[in-house]
């Protein structure tokens, strides 16, 4: 089912003059199912390659499975230098891996489809932004997608328009709007203040709380020393955060909390402290750990309480039943803000009516970003009709400290937490406030998408397919790995010499770039020679 925002987005979408069409909508509201049926149609309308751009490694595999449940198949594995699988519609990739492949990527996607998510991180460097440029000069329809309205205040962004530097999206869907329509939670912002003690870096000793007006330097030092492992601030908000997760996970058993570190020594310290502190133990996941995406899929499905992030579960990692958030990084823009917080309002049809909490420092740039939300979402909790316009962003958001600084020189002294005032406690289920249009959807028809070559993936009852053809081949691949071992050790021959035989047999050169069905007769043939043994 499509919900009518999507609805109207494709409508806009094909009614678009030009190849290029960005999508603005909140985190939570659907972007993925929106661009994969903007991408089915197209390719029903005219096959090519199909192509998806996603901000980090974890994320591939997410699109590949959401793509998947639609019936379009999407590699995920896909690695510069290689070819498309020809039974498979097309790949997931990385802005990282297109800087690597621009010139390959160019003549693989002429006249295909590309959809690039959270397309702001194409000018997080110029070699970002000047590669997508090159890999998808020819696509013929550009999808862009973005969870916040943002900025460009370096370089434009490809294939994206701007009225001054402002982005301009072709349709927008805000957080007000999807509060509105049901379709995700109101979050509330328990803001803690507290007394600070600091050292800076030339020796000079300094006290403030929250409500002190600092420099930008001064207010940056305050906030990590607040945030430090050693002193109380952190310790107290931790304990009053995982109180309300117990209290939510009363209604909500599963319900499961994130925090948002500094790096990955700050992630196993708060790690400890809710273990010494909380009696319970959290998952960590940080940005330099090669299984963070699994630690972060299987936490996902778990009912552990807590997981502990360090740049992954920013943007568009899908946990639902995240309930109860920290904010105990020192990244203060708009753009993480807004994405972080995202991850706490997915609505699930068990918890409907549900509210989330994100326990946040009352630094006055945090305190600007809640306010710009919690104003949103008093506004449909009111019914009052007329929008208030945003809050200008602060000016002191985008840098944390100044450059230069010697952070080595810098000491955190004290950091007591206390009540401010501010927090905010709601009840956390309510009578349903919200309309249900939304949630009812609208019949979503699917042109089907053009069948890859080779192996046709097994569907249920409802026409889809029961497994993702990522999953198929990955899971062929490892037979085939452990069937060269038995062959190895049966044959005494080494793996070189068993993997080129075995392709031979089977009529491949790479086993990466094997269909599923070459991947099985590649098994079969090994068996038989297993046999012969």
């Amino acid at each position: 089912m499509l919900r009518p925002w999507q609805r109207r987005a494709l409508d806009a979408l094909a009614d678009h003059p030009h190849p290029d069409f960005l999508a603005v909508a909140t985190p939570g509201a659907g972007k993925t199912t929106f661009a994969l049926v903007a991408m089915i149609r197209e390719l029903s309308r005219q096959p090519g390659p199909a192509v998806v751009v996603a901000p980090t490694a974890h994320l591939k595999i997410q699109w590949a499975d959401a793509a998947a449940r639609l019936g379009l198949h999407l590699d995920p594995s896909w690695s510069a230098g290689q070819p498309f699988s020809p039974d498979m519609h097309g790949i997931v990739t990385t802005y990282q891996q297109v800087a690597s492949a621009a010139v390959d990527l160019a003549q693989r996607v002429a006249h295909g489809v590309v959809v690039l998510d959270e397309v702001h991180h194409a000018g997080d460097d110029r070699a970002w932004g000047d590669s997508v440029a090159t890999a998808f000069q020819f696509t013929r329809r550009r999808i862009a997608l973005s969870g916040t309205p943002f900025r460009s205040d370096t370089q434009a962004i490809p294939f994206v328009r701007y009225d001054f530097d402002e982005a301009q999206p072709d349709i927008e869907y805000g957080y007000g709007d999807a509060l509105a329509d049901g379709v995700v939670r109101p979050v509330y912002f328990p803001r803690i203040d507290g007394e600070m003690e600091w050292v800076s870096a030339d020796g000079s000793h300094h006290a403030a709380s929250f409500g002190d007006a600092l420099d930008r330097t001064l207010t940056a030092q305050r906030l990590r020393t607040a945030l430090s492992l050693h002193g109380e601030w952190l310790p107290s908000v931790l304990v009053r955060a995982n109180s309300a997760l117990m209290k939510v996970r009363r209604t909500h058993p599963d319900a499961g909390g994130l925090v948002i570190a500094i790096d990955t020594e700050h992630a196993s310290g708060i790690v400890r402290l809710l273990r010494e502190r909380c009696g319970v133990r959290a998952v960590v996941a940080t940005s330099d750990d090669p299984d963070a995406s699994d630690r972060i899929a299987n936490f996902s499905r778990s009912a552990d309480p807590w997981i502990v992030a360090v740049r992954m579960v920013s943007e568009g990692v899908d946990i639902p039943r995240l309930r109860v958030g920290v904010w105990a990084t020192t990244t203060a823009t708009e753009l993480f803000f807004r994405q972080a917080v995202g991850r706490l309002v997915r609505v699930t049809p068990d918890t409907r009516g549900a509210r989330s909490m994100m326990f946040l420092p009352d630094d006055p740039r945090l305190r600007a970003h809640s306010m710009g939300i919690s104003e949103a979402r008093r506004h449909l909790l009111k019914r009052k009709e007329e929008q208030e316009e945003d809050l200008l962003a602060d000016p002191l958001e985008a840098m944390m400290v100044e450059e230069g600084e010697q952070i080595s020189l810098f000491q955190a002294v004290a950091a007591t937490a206390s009540d401010n005032g501010s927090s905010e406690e709601p009840e956390w289920f309510t009578a349903d406030p919200f309309p249900a249009a939304d949630q009812e959807g609208v019949p979503l028809t699917l042109f089907p998408p053009p069948t890859p070559g080779g192996k046709v993936p097994q569907v249920g009852e409802d026409g889809l397919p029961i497994q993702a053809m990522h999953v198929t081949k990955a899971t062929l691949r490892k037979r085939n790995a452990d069937l060269v071992r038995l062959l190895v050790r049966r044959a005494n021959m080494d793996h070189k010499a068993v993997n080129l035989e075995l392709n031979r047999l089977s009529g491949i050169k790479r086993i990466s770039d094997a269909t599923a069905d070459q991947l099985e007769q590649r098994l079969e043939a090994g068996e038989k020679w297993l046999t012969r043994l």
